[in-house]
Formats: C-alpha cells, sequence, structure tokens
C-alpha cells in the first residue's frame, strides 16, 4: 500500500504540506504556502528552479539582434537583412514560449492543479531577479546605440517634439502603479484582502491605461509628425527603446491580470505570496527603466 495513506481511514488522503512541512489549506497553491522569508528546507526543492526565464531571455536577445542585423543590412547590404529577419521571427517564438511556459509553471499550473509541486519561494524569486538581470543587458545594449548617436551625430534634424503633456501623464500613471502594488503588498501581509483585491486591480488598470497612452503617442509622431522607426537614426533608437518597454509593460499587465484572477479566488495570504513578490519585483523594474528611458531619451534629446 502507498505509504501517502497507510494509517488513515480509506481514501483519506494525507494533509498537503510545503517545503517546510507546513500543511497547506485545501484549494492553495502549495508553491504559495510556506515559510514567508523563504527559509524552508531549500535542500530538497532548489532543484525545481526555473528554466523558464532563461529561455525567454534568450529569445529576447535573439529578438533584439535580429532587429538589429535586420537594420544593419537594409543601411549597408553588408549582411543579408533576411537573416536578421529569421534571427528576430525565431527569437520572438522562443521568448513567447519561455514567457508561457513561465506563466504556466509559476502561476497557472498551482492554481489548477491542487495537488501542484512544492517549489519554493526562494526558487521563484532568484530565478526572477537572474532574469532582470539579463534583461538589464538587453536594454543596455539599446541604450549603447543610443548614446552612441548623441555623441556621434547630435544634434539632428528629425528630433520631434519629445516633452509634452502625453509622457508626464504616462510617466505619472506608471509611479502611480508602482506605488499601488507596493501597498497592494503590504495589505497582503496584514491580511487585508479587500484593500489587497483593490490596489491590485488599480494597479492593472494604470498599466492599460499606459499601454493605451503609449499607443496614443505612437499615433501622434507617426501620423501627425511623420516620425517612424525608418525616420534616421534616432528613430530607430527611440522606437527600439520605448517599444522593448512597452513590451515588457504589457507582459506586465498579463502577470497582473493573472494575480488579480488567483487573489479573486483567495488563493493569496500573508504567508501565500510568492507570485505577489515575482510580479512586484519585475513591474517595479519596468517603472525604473521607463524613469531612466524618459531621463536619458525624452529629455536629455531636447537639452
Amino acid at each position: 500500500m502507498d505509504a501517502g495513506v497507510s494509517g488513515g481511514p480509506s481514501g483519506e488522503r494525507d494533509p498537503r504540506t510545503d517545503g517546510a512541512s507546513h500543511r497547506v489549506p485545501e484549494g492553495q497553491a502549495p508553491e504559495e504556502y510556506g515559510d514567508h522569508r523563504g527559509q524552508g528546507d531549500h535542500d530538497d526543492h532548489d532543484h525545481h528552479r526555473s528554466r523558464w526565464p532563461l529561455i525567454a531571455a534568450a529569445g529576447a536577445g535573439g529578438l533584439y539582434a535580429g532587429v538589429g542585423i535586420f537594420i544593419f543590412g537594409r543601411t549597408t547590404d553588408i549582411v543579408p537583412p533576411v537573416i536578421g529577419l529569421a534571427l528576430a521571427v525565431v527569437g520572438t517564438i522562443v521568448l513567447l514560449a519561455g514567457v508561457a511556459g513561465w506563466l504556466e509553471q509559476a502561476f497557472l499550473a498551482p492554481a489548477r492543479d491542487m495537488q501542484g509541486d512544492t517549489n519554493s519561494r526562494q526558487s521563484y524569486v532568484s530565478t526572477t531577479v537572474l532574469f532582470l538581470v539579463t534583461d538589464v543587458a538587453t536594454f543596455s545594449a539599446l541604450f549603447i546605440y543610443y548614446f552612441f548617436i548623441r555623441v556621434g551625430t547630435w544634434p539632428i534634424d528629425e528630433l520631434p517634439p519629445l516633452l509634452g503633456s502625453l509622457v508626464v501623464i504616462n510617466t505619472v500613471l506608471l509611479v502611480a502603479s508602482s506605488v499601488t502594488f507596493h501597498f497592494a503588498h503590504e495589505a497582503l501581509e496584514d491580511d487585508n484582502r479587500q484593500r489587497f483585491l483593490g490596489l491590485l486591480g488599480a494597479t492593472l488598470a494604470l498599466g492599460i491605461v499606459f499601454l493605451a497612452g503609449q499607443a496614443y503617442e505612437y499615433y501622434e509622431f507617426i501620423a501627425m509628425e511623420g516620425f517612424s522607426l525608418t525616420t534616421g537614426i534616432f528613430g530607430s533608437a527611440f522606437y527600439g527603446l520605448t517599444g522593448l518597454h512597452g513590451l515588457h509593460v504589457t507582459l506586465g499587465v498579463g502577470g497582473i491580470a493573472v494575480l488579480c484572477w488567483r487573489g479573486g479566488r483567495g488563493q493569496y495570504g500573508p504567508d501565500r505570496d510568492t507570485s505577489i513578490t515575482t510580479v512586484s519585483l519585475y513591474w517595479h523594474f519596468v517603472d525604473a527603466v521607463w524613469l531612466f528611458l524618459v531621463a536619458a531619451l525624452y529629455i536629455g534629446a531636447t537639452v
């Protein structure tokens, strides 16, 4: 007989436990439960570290390397542009697969499978930090390109009116979303479920409005100013950086939407906040990148 059911009534399952041997209430995801500070029994569970963040990072690198090679090939004829296009397509597929796998493993599977994996909190947090470190390298490559433009060919003639009320509003929206996310997490720590859900929903709404604002900014620049990705070297730098950031915000909005769905099902608590912690790290990173982008690209370009 299976040792997991011996010594109890027929058909009765042993209580589910997390990595720290804490009993997990029915309906809760085991990886969300346990030692809140990530100091549970990691020796048995460190092998559960997720590979999906690394796959997503590799796909993102391939995507932007492909775009760079494509633009380089179009302007110099040294490299066939089709090579860059093919690399960008493969990178996009790998990126989407990595993000999908990450969401499935870290968020959706535990919510769906009541016998879910007992991955430790620390494993998810550490792999998220590692993903963000690789993401810094991706953003850095485009920022280096922009700074190279500033050193070698500045000023330029095709510079559109970047500073306006729209970029100010978008910045306020994104900063406010980071604040609401922080206090949503604090509300969860205090076991205030209603406040937690309200602030988390506000974070989601602010993120969506920010994306709408960025889309409208693109419309104004392209349709009214004639400023697009192919409008000189500054156009490629501007849309490369803001487009990369917009992609990150879109992924973050998707993650927060999943958190709202799971939060509405009562799957988070003071000691069950792994997903909240990892997504908040990502969202605060996206917010910090935007502030640096505004300072360097919007304000810096006009100085």
